[in-house]
């Protein structure tokens, strides 16, 4: 594949690590990185733990443009592409190779009251500035990041209340039954669940019935979706975000796209996965410039990710909805993980409350397709790497 002129959309971490995977494999030609925001490349997941918290102020990359010669537009946004050409605020870029990265956004709720998400470094700043002691505030939503923003304002001495239209915390990552043994962790803080909002209102929110429960400060975070509008009018396949094979490349040809907008092809599972999370953003890169370059590379993850809620370290490696039934590893009060197996006793996915080493081999174990005993398995003392068959 004859590629001279490669254009980045999008200045996260998967757009920064493609750019430093495309000069690692040799490229010479020019590189544009094309950035929405104005500040340079940094990582997100600090944003809801230290920068919230207050221990750090920036999360910024740790990497050097100029050295790898590529031209960085902060403050500019995609606007709309056809083939050859991306459309953007400040003018066309065209390109022959194209990489795709511009994430995600969060959905907001209807209504005209003010109300914050968790996705900018700008976002954690404002929101930082807002959680200060009695302040009233109104988490909607108890996923990740809605646990995480919990902790930081309970921590900073607000009064919180969580709003969950879900039986339990995190019923929607990882279902209900194990969302619940995470209820008890919501000590002194108002959790509602099974609730519905209705609207953001001034000084609140409208539940679904007409409550108004008062608040100084509204978070939503229910979630997001792929950043691709600006690719409605191309001629590219999109459902769930870009539609890529297991090589990272879309429909549009001499085209990759990576990160949170990129819903993928997995062999392991015979499925299509979008992931949203850190560890995709990092490692899929240099499947999607080895792509573009024409090597023959696939992308075929152990999907990973973790969350730090009110002092406990929550890790998740697989894909939970491979699996067919669930094992639990210790009691609720204490550590524990929960682990997903097929109808073959093949372990899918593991969930790990504060023990890290069971999250650890069970990445391992997936990623090899080993069968586990499933009597020894419930056994917390018993590692997972024992458990194999």
């Amino acid at each position: 594949m004859n590629v001279n002129e490669v254009v980045v959309v999008g200045a996260g971490l998967a757009g920064v690590r493609t750019v430093e995977a495309l000069r690692g494999r040799g490229f010479g030609g020019r590189i544009t990185l094309v950035g929405e925001e104005r500040h340079r490349p940094y990582d997100r997941p600090p944003l809801s733990k230290a920068v919230l918290f207050g221990d750090a102020d920036t999360s910024y990359v740790d990497t050097d443009l100029t050295a790898l010669d590529v031209e960085f537009q902060p403050g500019v946004s995609a606007k709309a592409l056809r083939e050859g050409v991306v459309e953007t605020t400040e003018g066309e870029l065209r390109y022959d190779g194209l990489v795709i990265a511009t994430g995600a956004e969060p959905i907001r709720l209807p209504g005209d009251g003010p109300q914050h998400v968790l996705r900018t470094l700008d976002d954690a700043h404002e929101l930082r500035a807002m959680l200060v002691p009695g302040a009233r505030v109104v988490i909607i939503g108890a996923g990740w990041i809605g646990a995480e923003v919990a902790t930081a304002a309970r921590r900073a001495g607000c009064a919180v209340t969580v709003i969950e239209a879900g039986p339990a915390p995190l019923a929607t990552a990882v279902g209900a039954e194990i969302g619940a043994r995470t209820e008890r962790w919501y000590d002194g803080i108002d959790l509602r669940l099974d609730t519905m909002v209705d609207s953001v209102d001034e000084g609140g929110v409208r539940l679904v019935g007409g409550e108004f429960v008062d608040a100084h400060v509204v978070v939503t975070g229910i979630g997001v979706r792929p950043a691709v509008e600006w690719l409605t009018g191309a001629d590219i396949d999109l459902h769930n975000g870009v539609v890529v094979d297991e090589h990272l490349r879309a429909s549009l040809p001499n085209t990759v796209a990576v990160g949170d907008c990129a819903a993928w092809w997995s062999r392991r599972w015979q499925t299509r996965l979008r992931v949203e999370h850190w560890d995709t953003a990092l490692n899929a890169p240099e499947v999607a410039a080895a792509s573009l370059l024409g090597d023959d590379v696939a992308y075929d993850p152990v999907p990973y990710f973790w969350s730090e809620q009110f002092g406990h370290m929550v890790q998740y490696a697989g894909h939970h909805l491979a699996g067919e039934r669930l094992i639990y590893r210790g009691e609720p009060e204490g550590k524990w993980s929960a682990v997903w197996l097929t109808a073959d006793d093949v372990l899918a996915a593991v969930l790990a409350v504060d023990r890290p080493r069971d999250l650890v081999q069970g990445r391992r174990i997936i990623d090899a397709g080993h069968r586990l005993d499933a009597e020894r398995l419930v056994d917390p003392e018993v590692s997972l790497r024992d458990c194999v068959v």
